[in-house]
């Protein structure tokens, strides 16, 4: 069972690798970026996505840390206070 559960994670992690692949290749026009002002250099369109969605996965799980952490701390202030 094991082996069939590592196949099928092999198999998966493959299709994610090739299509992160297809979408670099298909994505290579140059553009550049201008927020507030700066303006990035031409680079492909394809490195700005895929570094917006690296960015948004670091910070999600941060964000919902945070939330966590100050719903924990709100819940421990309101037990002491109970007691």
């Amino acid at each position: 069972m094991h082996s069939i559960k590592r196949a099928v994670l092999v198999v998966f992690a493959l299709i994610v690798i090739f299509g992160i692949v297809i979408f670099i290749l298909e994505n290579q026009q140059p553009t550049a970026l201008i927020f507030l002002g700066w303006r990035s250099p031409e680079l492909p369109e394809s490195l700005f996505l895929i570094a917006a969605l690296l960015v948004g996965m670091a910070i999600g799980p941060v964000m919902g840390f945070v939330a966590y952490r100050r719903k924990a701390a709100r819940l421990k202030r309101k037990l002491l206070a109970e007691s």
